[in-house]
């Protein structure tokens, strides 16, 4: 596994800048793989999935640490707003839930209170215990065949819009094969 810098860096990278809340994702996700034995995740790419919690800094520093993307069917996002990660090892079958700590905020201001809070939280968060910063627990995950890296399946088109849909991800209403956005499922609308 690299160092903290080495992830840091490469987050940096990937997140355009660095804050407290890449440091966070870091460091929860070093704290996952190394709970499931996993050392190099670039080597052993396809045995992992990570199922992250919120659409902030922080998964963009796990996504590198843990080097699972979404294109790659490997990142997986559930928008609950929670500073977490589940690391699924998909050969073991064990996985690991780690989430951020309500107190770690507290914990850095207390350790750097003469700082901003930026500065005090991304100074604080790359020093704190794993034990002050983050909860840990083994839960079981349940991975869909169509939700692995690298499944085929067949394609069906949306009887009402015409468009292909993937990875089972269709709906049949009244006898209909339809997408989601056709049986009522929408984020957008038209105009």
């Amino acid at each position: 596994m690299k160092s903290l810098d080495e992830y840091l860096e490469l987050s940096v990278q990937a997140h355009g800048h660095l804050c407290a809340g890449q440091v966070l994702g870091v460091r929860l996700a070093m704290l996952g793989l190394r709970e499931l034995g996993i050392d190099n995740p670039v080597a052993e790419r396809k045995r992992l999935m990570t199922y992250v919690e919120i659409d902030r800094c922080v998964t963009d520093a796990v996504a590198v640490v843990a080097n699972c993307r979404l294109g790659k069917r490997a990142l997986k996002f559930r928008d609950w707003g929670k500073v977490a990660a589940t690391f699924v090892d998909l050969q073991t079958g064990r996985a690991i839930r780690v989430a951020a700590k309500e107190s770690s905020k507290q914990a850095a201001r207390e350790m750097f209170p003469e700082l901003p809070k930026e500065a005090g939280q991304q100074k604080a968060y790359a020093q704190l215990a794993d034990e002050v910063l983050f909860d840990k627990q083994w839960v079981k995950v349940e991975v869909a065949p169509e939700d692995l890296p690298g499944f085929k399946g067949p394609r069906v088109v949306c009887a009402q819009c015409g468009e292909g849909i993937n990875f089972k991800r269709e709906v049949v209403v009244n006898g209909r094969t339809l997408c989601r956005s056709c049986a009522g499922e929408r984020y957008y609308g038209t105009k």
